[in-house]
């Protein structure tokens, strides 16, 4: 009976560790320049792919703000609401997925992706390539 009980609650807390390895949830993004709080983007799963949803804007001046500088169907759309992160599915490199793209609604340029969970799940490095050049952010979770 103990036996059983323990391998029971081994299995719950070797899921709970898993799913909070899954960049599944939401994130705090963080401005690159200034180190504040950007946004939240609620990161979520349908079929095997990641999508990434705009959830909240910090700046209460760009809160009703519109993708200007977008060139895809996005443009002119608010940026609150608005998919970021589309297409990733996991990699065959374990703990990584790639193969989408995020877009920046402060320029307007989709790069490709590649995200990755770090620190047990507490961030997500988030990767952005454009050609040979790429940019890197952290995110922390939120929930």
């Amino acid at each position: 009976m103990k036996k059983t009980v323990f391998a029971a609650l081994l299995g719950l807390a070797s899921s709970l560790a898993f799913a909070q390895m899954s960049p599944v949830g939401l994130w705090r993004t963080i401005d690159d320049e200034t180190k504040t709080e950007k946004s939240l983007v609620r990161i979520t799963e349908a079929g095997g792919v990641l999508t990434g949803k705009v959830e909240k804007i910090s700046d209460p001046a760009k809160a009703n703000a519109n993708c200007e500088k977008c060139t895809d169907e996005r443009k002119d759309k608010p940026v609150l609401g608005m998919t970021i992160l589309r297409g990733v599915k996991p990699s065959s490199d374990a703990g990584t997925w790639e193969g989408g793209d995020i877009m920046d609604p402060n320029n307007g340029k989709v790069y490709k992706v590649r995200i990755a969970p770090q620190d047990g799940g507490k961030t997500l490095q988030v990767r952005g390539y454009l050609g040979p050049f790429y940019r890197t952010q952290v995110w922390q979770r939120v929930e």
